[in-house]
């Protein structure tokens, strides 16, 4: 059996009708860039974040970036984050000329520590970043304390859990901006790059909105330096005939994790950790395990896809050296990239899968 870790295909076959629809609408429209389809989605996802703005930005990347500009992040500031996430989410500081800060992360839920922020803080700290990793929310409210504390903004990494729930309050909406992100991979994905950014904080909005178009309003007078960051039609288009699914496709994603947490009872391996105030989407599931590379390599020869995600923590990275970080440093993001592993969860996963694949887990450990 071959079982892929995501099956886009399976999922475009059954809309397949209804995006090639929206898609010729574009086409015969020919209007490309920003425009009703993307004011549409904008919509559409301002209701479904319960956020009262949605700003289209070309990438989960640039929606980070353009939030960091828009709260005035700039050289020498600093911004506190998790080491144990994708690259942008450090990227976007860096690129402002500000410094990444790690702190260590929680080892149940891979989400940022914030026992652990407070401490990290300065006179130079501007914002922090909490990750809502694999489509789980960081623990937000000790985190909003200490930033209202502090005089400091919060920016959540949502880029992975559109639709997840902290205490009832949708990813992206509690803090002051949120940043989403529509890679295919996603819970909803496009067929290319795109991002947006959700905030209930109308300054906040139009600064955005601004300086996604090159810092421009009115056309060609610049009150700032923006760039060139626009959602395009094509995109928006798509997006909005799947956001029409996410709820089911979500709680399809919900479901095969329940099943999987019942095959998997018994064996030595760890889970996904749910808080119980929270509502996770499982955009991965990913379990842990010492043998983690060995189990991998394992499973390929079953036919059954798996991923790493972040093998080596951001404060290891080589173009982080400059900071000081040693192995040791943060010794719960240093485990989980040595032990975790992510396996197929997609909606489209059928039970006869889901039981080959813990079968063939289960082989590896009885070995």
């Amino acid at each position: 059996m071959q079982i892929a870790l995501l099956d886009l295909k399976g999922q475009y076959a059954a809309i397949k009708d209804e995006i090639r629809t929206a898609i010729d609408e574009v086409l015969e429209s020919q209007y490309f860039i920003l425009g009703p389809k993307v004011q549409q989605l904008e919509s559409e996802i301002a209701q479904y974040c319960n956020a009262k703005h949605a700003i289209g930005v070309a990438s989960g990347s640039d929606a980070l970036l353009l939030s960091l500009m828009a709260i005035g992040v700039g050289h020498g500031d600093e911004v506190i984050t998790s080491p144990y996430t994708f690259f942008a989410t450090a990227g976007s500081i860096s690129r402002l000329g500000a410094k990444p800060v790690f702190v260590d992360i929680d080892p149940k839920t891979y989400n940022i520590n914030p026992q652990l922020v407070e401490e990290e803080i300065t006179d130079r700290t501007k914002a922090v970043i909490p990750v809502h990793l694999y489509g789980q929310c960081a623990d937000m409210e000790p985190i909003l304390e200490i930033a209202e504390k502090h005089n400091l903004k919060v920016i959540e990494d949502a880029a992975q859990a559109i639709g997840a729930e902290y205490k009832g309050r949708k990813a992206g909406s509690v803090g002051d901006l949120g940043c989403l992100s529509f890679f295919p991979s996603k819970n909803l994905g496009g067929y290319g790059d795109g991002g947006m950014v959700v905030t209930n904080d109308e300054e906040l909005a139009e600064k955005i909105r601004v300086l996604r178009v090159h810092g421009s309003k009115p056309k060609y007078y610049h009150s700032t330096i923006g760039c060139n960051s626009r959602l395009d039609a094509l995109q928006a288009a798509v997006l909005s005939v799947k956001i029409k699914y996410l709820h089911g496709w979500s709680k399809k994603r919900s479901e095969n994790a329940w099943l999987y947490e019942q095959l998997f009872q018994g064996m030595d391996i760890a889970t996904p950790y749910v808080e119980p105030h929270n509502a996770h989407v499982y955009n991965q599931y990913t379990i842990r395990v010492k043998e983690r590379d060995d189990l991998r390599a394992h499973l390929k020869a079953y036919g059954i896809g798996t991923a790493l995600y972040y093998p080596l923590p951001l404060h290891l990275q080589e173009c982080y050296a400059h900071l000081g970080h040693k192995e040791g440093d943060l010794p719960e993001s240093e485990k989980a990239s040595r032990e975790t592993m992510s396996i197929p969860i997609c909606p489209e996963l059928t039970e006869e899968q889901q039981k080959y694949i813990v079968k063939a887990v289960q082989r590896f450990l009885d070995t």
